[in-house]
């Protein structure tokens, strides 16, 4: 097959269609998978606002057990995987898991280094930075988010608030959310893209086979079939719908096959000539 111009046409182009799906999908999907975990850590930062909403009015009446059946409420939302608040301190004020609660957090643990990796702690992040992944005690990819809760002139002259109003922040909140229906949508669309792929490979294969069968190969097999039956036939003339280089190659074949012809017919007859007496 390799040492026909159908291998060595159709297999080349095979490849090159091949090689080209396979970027695309990969560049693809890659983009498709950025677009849906920025949308996941959109999706976490919105719903970090939510708690932190819904729970400052308990933390202005300094109502612990308001704030407590808050973040209750909210960890057992479907996809939510845990909800900590930690005091400046890192401290565990209020936490979705019970005995968490008053528990005094490493701040050189992931989630905290971020912002305490330097003697004065970082107290402002981008929407990304606050992000981080990490898998959970039952292998769950999980996605968590870690925002700064901020010291307002609302918060620092409410009557029950201790803090000095030069305190910028007032602790943390942490809150974590399952991936497993992010990472089942990528699956999802992962297997849909490679049916799809598949799909077009074969569509373009057949489609650029059919072509080039139709455009070179056919009128190829056309002038080699001319070509062996002008060996046995000098009368056969050249064949018609050819494309244009290839009716100059059998008109230059034809043209040359008649001279042929005659000079060997021209050579026979100078050659009976000879043989007759008297010559």
């Amino acid at each position: 097959m390799f040492d026909k111009i159908a291998g060595r046409a159709l297999i080349p182009v095979g490849i090159v269609v091949t090689g080209f799906l396979v970027v695309c999908f990969v560049l693809l999907y890659a983009a498709i998978k950025n677009v849906v975990i920025r949308d996941s850590i959109g999706h976490a930062n919105n719903l970090a606002g939510i708690v932190l909403k819904s729970t400052r009015y308990a933390m202005l009446k300094s109502d612990r057990e308001l704030s407590a059946n808050i973040v209750q409420n909210i960890s057992q939302q479907k996809g939510v995987e845990h909800v900590r608040i930690f005091s400046k301190s890192g401290r565990v004020a209020f936490s979705s898991n019970p005995s968490e609660v008053n528990r005094l957090v490493n701040k050189q643990a992931e989630g905290c280094i971020l912002c305490h990796a330097k003697k004065e702690p970082i107290t402002s992040l981008g929407p990304m930075e606050k992000a981080r992944t990490f898998k959970n005690s039952a292998g769950e990819q999980v996605l968590a988010i870690t925002t700064p809760i901020y010291n307002d002139p609302e918060c620092s002259n409410a009557a029950c608030h201790f803090h000095p109003a030069t305190q910028r922040v007032l602790g943390t909140l942490d809150i974590g959310l399952s991936q497993e229906a992010t990472f089942a949508s990528l699956s999802s669309i992962r297997g849909q893209m490679v049916v799809f792929s598949l799909l077009t490979l074969i569509l373009t294969t057949t489609g650029v086979i059919a072509l080039l069968k139709m455009i070179v190969l056919d009128p190829m097999r056309k002038l080699q079939e001319y070509t062996e039956r002008c060996v046995s036939n000098s009368a056969i003339s050249h064949p018609r719908n050819l494309p244009y280089e290839l009716d100059r190659i059998a008109k230059s074949y034809y043209f040359i096959k008649n001279k042929l012809d005659q000079a060997q017919q021209e050579a026979l007859k100078k050659g009976s000539d000879l043989q007759q007496p008297g010559h």
